[in-house]
């Protein structure tokens, strides 16, 4: 299996060395894609570990990946995704919130009926999805996840920074976002693709709820899901440990990107 990486970060690296360790048999990294040569991060990351590093589609498409794991932003997503598809090329999306557009989301789905290529959305920091799917199909009244970060995993996003709130010296736990899914995935891209999957998984982003916590008396990312419908009722808590060097991000989610790369070629599944 021919693998690519958009992104130079965190998931990029624990790709790289679980690879070089054949975790993944005999999968093998053929490049990492970055914004640009000279300022990425994917360039000393592709030197290190001996891959090619590019910037364009086309570039891209010539080394022949098999898939692409998606590990970089919604930009990213919006960019590379599409062609991808339209190319046959298996592509693994984590920035999941970018599918809240609507239009971009029916682009892709589209274009992966049309190549057979596969759109693999993973569950990330959260579970329980298969469950959820399985109660749809009956009926599902209502889906609420909320999620809760330590403060400094919400600093640097220009939404936190409208509402005045000081995170450094902030006490107990406060609300920074409370409605609608579809409403509030845009304003924290890096920190609740979670519910953007949940939502697409579920109900959709209009009738799933999201509330957003920054709360400085938690060390673990923490998640509560509830889910109501005519199979009965389901609750769900994770705490998860932030990634290395990376807060915003569970590292639950960083490894359910490599099991999703596992599972992207393989004929036998379980759970989901």
């Amino acid at each position: 299996m021919r693998v690519a990486i958009l992104g130079g970060g965190t998931i990029a690296r624990l790709f790289l060395e679980h690879i070089r360790r054949g975790d993944l048999g005999a999968a093998e990294v053929v490049a990492i894609v970055g914004r640009s040569e000279g300022g990425a991060r994917g360039k000393p990351l592709a030197a290190e570990f001996g891959v090619a590093c590019v910037t364009a589609i086309g570039d891209l498409l010539k080394l022949q990946p098999d898939v692409v794991v998606e590990a970089a932003s919604h930009e990213a997503v919006r960019e590379y995704c599409g062609p991808l598809l339209d190319a046959g090329v298996a592509v693994i999306v984590l920035s999941a919130g970018a599918l809240a557009d609507d239009k971009l989301r029916v682009r892709l789905e589209a274009a992966a009926l049309k190549t057979g290529a596969l759109l693999y959305v993973p569950s990330g920091g959260i579970g329980g999805l298969d469950a959820l799917k399985a109660a749809c199909i009956a009926g599902v009244d209502q889906v609420e996840i909320i999620v809760s970060k330590p403060a400094a995993a919400w600093r640097g996003i220009a939404y936190v920074e409208r509402l005045n709130i000081d995170l450094a010296g902030m006490r107990e736990p406060t609300v920074l976002f409370e409605g609608a899914a579809r409403e509030g995935v845009p304003h924290f891209p890096a920190n609740v693709n979670i519910a953007a999957v949940l939502s697409m998984a579920g109900i959709g982003f209009d009738r799933t709820r999201l509330k957003v916590v920054a709360d400085p008396t938690i060390k673990h990312n923490t998640h509560q899901i509830s889910i109501r419908g005519k199979t009965g009722n389901i609750s769900i808590k994770l705490e998860n440990v932030p990634a290395p060097d990376n807060p915003k991000t569970a590292w639950l989610a960083c490894y359910s990107a490599l099991a999703a790369l596992k599972l992207a070629k393989s004929p036998i599944r379980y759970g989901t």
